[in-house]
């Protein structure tokens, strides 16, 4: 599995709570890695409506509030195209009977997991996300003071 989703987030929350202006790269700084990479999540972001970037100062802004968009929506923007998470393989022999079945019984509880990771990331917000890491960086902050 890619990390196209995570480095989305990742972004997503940068453009959201930093006061300094985002770039290709400040953001490719924090992900650590190359802003071509950046600049092609930040353009599937960009054309699924979800952010804007200007040229110049202005850097990238968000075009909805964090508790309007949700993680589903984000997690389409980066993967477009219908992909299936969970793949059965199918270069198996033939006369297995193992091999002759495989396919039909995991397709279903395949789908059912995607399905079910699509639900709970629809149930979730960028939000909730910048809540939590607020939360982990305040607990990981007074744990150090003590």
């Amino acid at each position: 599995m890619d990390t196209k989703f995570s480095v989305a987030l990742h972004i997503m929350v940068m453009i959201s709570e930093s006061t300094e202006v985002q770039n290709s790269d400040t953001l490719a700084n924090s992900v650590n890695t190359n802003p071509s990479y950046i600049r092609k999540i930040t353009a599937l972001l960009k054309k699924a409506g979800i952010i804007e970037s200007t040229q110049g100062k202005s850097g990238m802004s968000l075009l909805k509030s964090s508790r309007e968009i949700d993680l589903l929506e984000i997690y389409q923007a980066v993967h477009p195209k219908e992909v299936k998470l969970l793949n059965v393989h199918t270069d198996v022999n033939p006369e297995c009977p193992v091999a002759q079945n495989i396919e039909a019984v995991l397709n279903p509880i395949f789908t059912d997991a995607e399905q079910q990771l699509f639900q709970s990331l629809k149930a979730r917000t960028l939000e909730d996300v910048i809540k939590q890491m607020k939360k982990n960086h305040n607990e990981s902050h007074s744990k150090q003071a003590i």
